[in-house]
Order: structure tokens, then C-alpha cells, then sequence
């Protein structure tokens, strides 16, 4: 459980990924495979490593913790524990570690250890078979071993196996299942670092959904904010697991990828469909991306003058200024009979109809906090004015 947090206002800190970790267990094993006899029992207590991070103030070597143990003469075993700093990150805390062993073959091998999944779908980064340690993960291990190799004058080669202490259990908080990573988790990273709040890991898990799908011949797509949003969507249109698209409050993470899909990615595509709350429908078709409450308010003014368009009368529209809840302001349109979630769900349509290529159709559907339906908006391809059927 996160410890409760100040009242007092502070920068958050940063963290460091999984990648960054198991580079630093890496190198860590393989120095002290490289040690003297007279210390190749001595415990390092931390490592720097280089950091793969273009930006300007970002820092570009950072030191970890770490703890060797010396399993024979040709490898090593060191493990830190990873450190999300203040972002809400599953992995934080974890025990991320590496088995180093020394091959005759060159070259750097790369295994699942306990706790890191292993592809079993197409449509990733990485090939069917392949252990889940990202490309950019995969290159930082390979640069600080192979500097390590040329100044040690070592002809040799690497077995690297990343693991996580209760990765199996971890994974299951993850949308690793669905994506076809079995028995772990994946280790991740683009630029070494966890920024607070970025959810870089759930972003990318939702482009990877995407391209899963794509990839294993899935044309309709639906993206949902949660839970009960997907089971409704999943019953309405009979969808298969892998076209269910865990977004969250990341609807700009989905639209934004979708408008840069390959021409060969988006021919196979033919209908996409998003489905969420009521309230985080409002927030789309208020035009914003990023629908949680940290980034972005429910704007009653702005459902008191779509609840107008609809045809609220001006009692009705102080009414709704006044609610408490989105749901409430919905449940007095119904009452009135003004089709409100219709009117809301038309407009979600309009904003996100930009970044969907225009040959695929686009449907949008709010639902209460019972996962019942209360709007929608469908529309077929070239219905350029967003007269679908609602």
C-alpha cells in the first residue's frame, strides 16, 4: 500500500524502469565475473549505469543498489530492488535480478528467469518464443556488456536471464495476459526512466493491444475506460478477448496511435468503438485526451449546453449546472426526455473522428455506473457529418 502523502505541496520524484534495473543487475554480475580471484566474492553495493534518455535535463548515468552472489566460475547472479519513485507503478518495490553466465559462443543470449513472460502472439516488438525484455531494455544490457567485453579484452559471449522475484503475481495486474505475455511480466523502458504520472508502461500496453490485434487478424477494436465499460461492449458486439482495448483514461493514447497506423496496419482495421462512463464521455467530447481527474474536470457548463442542443429547456439546464454528479444531470434529462448520453456520445464521436483513418467505422456508446447502456452514437464510413444512427 503507497504511504499516505503530505499535504504540503512537493516535486514528485522520478523512477527508474525495469530496463535500467536489469542492466544494473547485469553489468553488476558480470563485473564481478571479471573480478580478480581475491575478490570475486565481494558484494558491490551499487552501479552506474548509462541512461538511454535523449532529454537535455535528464540525467545521463545513474547509480543502483545492487547485490552479487557468486554462483560458479562463469556466473553471477545480482539483484536491486526497483524504485518507481512517485509514480503509481506495479513494479515498484519488485526484485528485479540477472544471472550472468559466461559463453565461448559471442555474442549476448537473452532468457526468461523466473517471473519475466514470454511472447506467445504476433504483433509485438519481439518475435513468438522470444523472452519479454523490450528492445531498447535488450540494447542498454548489450552496450554496457559489450564496453565492459572490449576493456577486459574478452572474446567471449553473454547468457543474460532477467528475472522478477513473484513476477507471475505482479503480471496479473498487468495487461500482459491479454497480450499474449505468459508467465511474467515484461521488461520495459524507453528512456531509463519513470516519470511520475506518465504511465508510460499502461500506454504502451495499449498500443501493443493494438497491434496484437492488428497482427492477429482482428478488424473491430473497441476501447474502454474500464471494467464495466468492456464487459458491455465485449456482450453488445460478441468480441473476442483480444479485441478489448484496456484504455482507461488514455482515449488520446488510442486515438493518437491509431491516426499513425501504417497504410497496411489501418487497411486491416474496419470498425473501432469506444465505450465508457457517462462522466468520461463528457470528457472526450469536451476534447480532452486525458480523461482522468488529475488533468482533467467534469465541466458542467459544458453539459448544460449540450443537454441544450438536445433540446433542455433553461430550467432544466440551472438544474444541471447545479447536480452534484454527471449521473445526476443525466438522470433529469431522461426524466425530461432529452436524449443527453446521445447528444454526448454524437459529440465524443466528432472529436475523435479526426484521428481515426476515414475508411474505418467509428462507434461510441456510454454506459451508468451499472455498466447499463444510456447512449450511443454509430456511424458508417463516409457519414462526414456525424448523422449516424443514435
Amino acid at each position: 500500500m503507497w504511504p499516505e502523502s503530505s499535504e504540503q505541496a512537493k516535486p514528485l520524484r522520478t523512477g527508474l524502469t525495469t530496463g535500467s534495473c536489469a542492466t544494473a543487475c547485469s553489468l553488476a554480475a558480470a563485473r564481478c565475473l571479471f573480478s580478480t580471484a581475491d575478490r570475486a566474492n565481494e558484494l558491490l553495493e551499487s552501479v552506474s549505469i548509462t541512461l538511454p534518455t535523449k532529454r537535455s535535463q535528464a540525467p545521463k548515468e545513474v547509480s543502483l543498489s545492487v547485490s552479487v552472489e557468486v554462483l560458479s566460475e562463469h556466473s553471477a547472479k545480482a539483484s536491486t530492488i526497483k524504485d518507481a519513485g512517485d509514480d503509481p507503478d506495479v513494479t515498484h518495490g519488485a526484485t528485479i535480478f540477472v544471472e550472468v553466465t559466461l559463453t565461448q559462443t559471442p555474442g549476448i543470449h537473452f532468457k526468461a528467469a523466473k517471473g519475466v513472460g514470454t511472447v506467445t502472439r504476433e504483433g509485438l516488438a519481439l518475435a513468438v518464443g522470444e523472452p519479454a525484455i523490450n528492445p531498447v531494455p535488450r540494447q542498454m544490457i548489450t552496450n554496457h556488456l559489450t564496453k565492459l567485453a572490449q576493456f577486459h579484452d574478452y572474446q567471449g559471449g553473454f547468457e543474460v536471464a532477467v528475472g522478477v522475484e513473484n513476477g507471475e503475481v505482479i503480471a496479473q495486474k498487468t495487461m500482459n495476459p491479454k497480450l499474449g505475455i505468459l508467465g511474467g511480466l515484461s521488461i520495459l523502458g524507453t528512456t531509463g526512466i519513470v516519470r511520475p504520472f506518465s504511465c508510460s508502461a499502461w500506454i504502451a500496453s495499449i498500443h501493443q493491444g493494438i497491434d496484437v490485434a492488428i497482427a492477429n487478424g482482428v478488424d473491430h477494436i473497441a476501447a474502454t475506460t474500464g471494467n464495466s465499460s468492456e464487459q458491455a461492449i465485449k456482450a453488445q458486439y460478441d468480441l473476442s478477448e483480444m479485441s478489448l482495448i484496456e484504455m482507461g483514461d488514455f482515449a488520446g493514447a488510442v486515438l493518437k496511435y491509431l491516426k499513425q497506423l501504417n497504410q497496411t496496419q489501418a487497411e486491416k482495421l474496419t470498425q473501432v468503438t469506444i465505450c465508457g462512463g457517462f462522466g468520461k464521455i463528457s470528457k472526450l467530447a469536451n476534447g480532452h485526451m486525458d480523461l482522468n481527474s488529475r488533468v482533467s474536470s467534469i465541466d458542467f457548463q459544458h453539459i448544460a449546453d449540450v443537454a441544450k442542443s438536445a433540446g433542455a429547456d433553461g430550467t432544466l439546464q440551472q438544474q444541471i449546472l447545479e447536480a452534484n454528479t454527471t449521473i445526476q444531470a443525466l438522470n433529469l434529462c431522461t426524466a425530461a426526455n432529452v436524449p443527453l448520453a446521445d447528444a454526448m456520445c454524437r459529440l465524443a464521436y466528432q472529436k475523435a473522428r479526426s484521428y481515426v483513418p476515414e475508411h474505418i467505422k467509428l462507434d461510441v456508446w456510454a454506459i451508468d455506473r451499472k455498466g447499463k447502456f444510456v447512449g450511443a452514437f454509430l456511424n458508417d464510413v463516409g457519414d462526414e457529418n456525424g448523422e449516424g444512427d443514435a
